[in-house]
């Protein structure tokens, strides 16, 4: 529990630091490449939702300007954070990954009765030559590797090589607009650059509370998938500022970081699933109402989101044929005509960018399950 003289945020207060710092208050004219760093990477476990994060963030954003930077090699995906995928900068894909190898270890022992008898460190030095050789699919990987193990578990093989490798997911998946299998290769020969050590734990958390603060202990670890980051934490405070959030629980911030005024305006912003301004607090009410808990989404697939006055106030789905493209918004409550017609003009600014189509339509309804 934080001091009892701490200062005491609210949670408009933290929605409207989080907006800030995630670049949702307004659109920022700043280099795709920049952004991406900014922001400690983008949750990519599908292809587009990168794009759609930057449209929503970034003044006069161009999808083509992210692929560009993949095919150049100056960002890559790669499993990282919360053992999902990112797209991160090159910088980053070499130094976050070691900094989270303790998480994909903690992965790989729930493996360990599929990889009996298996020399995990010989495993790693076969999968990387393989890797390099060629990019491989998992699928080829698994079939290379059984020729060694062939009693082993053909998929724990496949996480044996995913967890102790930096695996890199190599164009043409990921472009924008095109199509590709999952192809793999490690960081350091896709990138040509020697293996680079871990980021520090000290400026990963200041990199964290500059792109999600105030931001507790365990907000951090949700984000990182880390544990006992508490010690990283009393080490830096005497150089960050503490404060309180409304259930008493101690935040942790830069001290000259924005904090803007709580009733600052936040229009809305449609976000992809698994955004990571939704998934990187252990509590996550500065952006998700109680009321709206799990709604976002069912088991392990997440909805597009729509924020309104900064918080989670529907989901949405676009559909798009040769003729039209049509976003559907299932709102989660009452969103009152303004605010519908600044999602629909958001909407619509959206789809000229990321759906163009000779015919644009948005379309209203009562939340229900988009699975149902």
């Amino acid at each position: 529990m934080a001091s009892a003289n701490a200062p005491v945020l609210s949670t408009r207060a933290l929605n409207r630091a989080t907006m800030e710092r995630q670049l949702l208050l307004r659109r920022t004219a700043v280099p795709v490449k920049d952004a991406v760093s900014r922001l400690v990477g983008l949750q990519a476990q599908n292809t587009r939702p990168p794009y759609f994060q930057l449209f929503s963030r970034l003044e006069g954003f161009d999808p083509a300007a992210l692929s560009a930077l993949m095919e150049s090699r100056e960002v890559v995906r790669i499993v990282t954070l919360r053992s999902t995928i990112h797209t991160h900068t090159a910088e980053d894909a070499l130094t976050l990954r070691p900094l989270v190898q303790p998480a994909r270890d903690r992965e790989l022992n729930m493996f360990r009765s599929g990889l009996a008898g298996v020399d995990l460190d010989r495993l790693a030095t076969l999968a990387r030559k393989l890797v390099e050789e060629r990019p491989r699919t998992m699928k080829e990987l698994r079939e290379e590797l059984r020729l060694h193990w062939p009693d082993a578990d053909p998929q724990s093989l496949g996480v044996a090589a995913r967890c102790r490798l930096p695996l890199v997911q190599v164009t043409p998946r990921g472009l924008w607009g095109r199509s590709g299998q999952v192809a793999l290769t490690t960081a350091e020969h896709w990138l040509d650059r020697p293996p680079q050590p871990a980021a520090s734990p000290d400026a990963t958390v200041l990199r964290y509370l500059g792109a999600f603060g105030p931001a507790s202990v365990k907000d951090l670890q949700m984000w990182a998938g880390l544990t006992r980051m508490r010690e990283v934490f009393e080490r830096l405070r005497p150089g960050l500022a503490t404060f309180r959030d409304e259930s008493g629980v101690e935040l942790f911030d830069l001290p000259d970081a924005p904090r803007p005024d709580p009733e600052t305006p936040a229009p809305p912003r449609f976000l992809p699933e698994f955004d990571n301004v939704l998934l990187g607090h252990a509590d996550r009410t500065r952006v998700i109402p109680p009321a709206y808990k799990g709604r976002n989404g069912v088991g392990n697939q997440a909805y597009g989101t729509v924020l309104a006055d900064g918080f989670l106030a529907a989901v949405w789905r676009l559909d798009k044929t040769a003729d039209e493209a049509v976003v559907t918004v299932q709102a989660l409550g009452d969103l009152g005509s303004e605010t519908r017609d600044a999602i629909t003009r958001e909407a619509l600014a959206m789809l000229e960018v990321m759906a163009p189509a000779p015919a644009h339509d948005i379309r209203f309804a009562t939340f229900v399950d988009f699975g149902d």
